[in-house]
């Protein structure tokens, strides 16, 4: 046992395992003493200590200190709070009502807030087969070379899975398909159980919808889109154009919603279909034009048609739909992708500062 890791007393095994149980989602390790009077020479430094109702009831006199909870089944009775008083309880949670109380305590032990949150940005297509997965899967490569790094959420069930675009579709860890999230989630544990696309920068964790079509929970979205933004990630979330309750979420949230226009007529009167839900939703909208136009239409016209400020713009990308049909997505630090996605996010980074003012 070392003082470093939260310390439990519960002689209760099944209040014992639940609080194992939170404590492994949160990524928190603990260290368990039988009783007090054993754990009285870590009792100073251990940043938590939990208990149950039965090590209360026993408990020693002790030194006073912060950082002390009291985990019981249902509510507490009268004795409970006499004796949680009696040993200088901070907080008393009942399970399983309170159970993301608990997360949170085990949550900050582990990931303290980065000294500036991270970003949540959306990026949505103006139609069918304008890149957008493509722009997302660019976005968050190039966000991820920072300190802070980055994650990349599939949002989109019906999308193929950012996996099989990344070439990752063999590469093991969770899809959504198995993963169940509430309360606080810890990143690091996340990101690490994760697929990851390695890159010049390092190494990007994917969070993708499976083969089976099966997305996001709106509670699980909501719970990683905060333990990023929390922990100084750039999150970023390939949004399907119908809006499910899950996406919706994530548009509510959004730093920036990045629509992805291809610089066509036809394509500017499809994303005004999608653009209508969005703009229910949040003013933070941005476009990005991409391609070329027969017709002449220019990127700025483009956006002039929708509304939201451009961006950025892109010129097709040589081989981009060659190297994605053998799999080998393109990580290149220079071209029309890349500098487009460092445009999106320097917009991003200068508006995050100036509402944080």
């Amino acid at each position: 046992m070392t003082g470093e890791r939260p310390i439990v007393v519960a002689a209760d095994e099944t209040v014992l395992d639940e609080i194992l149980r939170v404590a492994a989602v949160a990524g928190c390790e603990l260290d368990r003493a039988p009783d007090l009077t054993a754990a009285r020479a870590h009792w100073p430094r251990a940043p938590l200590v939990v208990l149950d109702e039965e090590a209360v009831r026993l408990a020693p006199v002790l030194p006073r200190r912060a950082g002390i909870l009291l985990v019981c089944k249902g509510s507490p009775g009268t004795r409970t709070w006499e004796h949680a008083f009696r040993v200088g309880v901070e907080r008393v949670i009942s399970l399983p009502d309170e159970e993301t109380e608990l997360a949170g305590a085990f949550a900050d032990v582990v990931e303290t807030p980065a000294e500036e949150a991270g970003l949540v940005l959306a990026v949505v297509g103006g139609r069918g087969g304008a890149g957008a997965s493509v722009f997302a899967a660019t976005l968050a490569l190039a966000a991820d070379r920072d300190p802070g790094g980055a994650l990349l959420v599939d949002c989109d069930p019906l999308g193929g899975g950012l996996d099989l675009l990344l070439g990752l579709e063999k590469a093991p860890g969770p899809r959504w398909s198995e993963v169940r999230l509430s309360g606080r989630v810890s990143v690091p544990a996340l990101a690490a159980a994760l697929p990851q696309r390695r890159h010049r920068g390092g190494s990007l964790p994917v969070l993708a919808c499976g083969r089976e079509g099966e997305g996001p929970a709106v509670e699980s979205l909501s719970a990683v889109l905060t333990a990023g933004r929390r922990s100084g990630r750039t999150v970023i979330c390939d949004l399907p154009r119908t809006l499910g309750d899950a996406a919706a979420e994530a548009v509510a949230v959004a730093d920036l919603v990045v629509l992805v226009v291809p610089v066509e007529f036809r394509a500017c009167m499809a994303a005004k279909q999608v653009l209508r839900p969005l703009s229910e939703l949040t003013a933070r909208l941005g476009v990005v034009a991409c391609g070329r136009s027969r017709a002449g239409v220019s990127p700025v016209r483009t956006a002039g048609l929708l509304g939201p400020p451009l961006l950025a713009s892109m010129a097709p990308e040589r081989g981009l739909p060659v190297a994605i049909e053998r799999g080998e997505f393109p990580a290149k630090p220079s071209g029309p992708l890349a500098t487009a996605a460092a445009d999106v996010l320097a917009v991003a980074r200068r508006e995050a500062r100036a509402a944080a003012r």
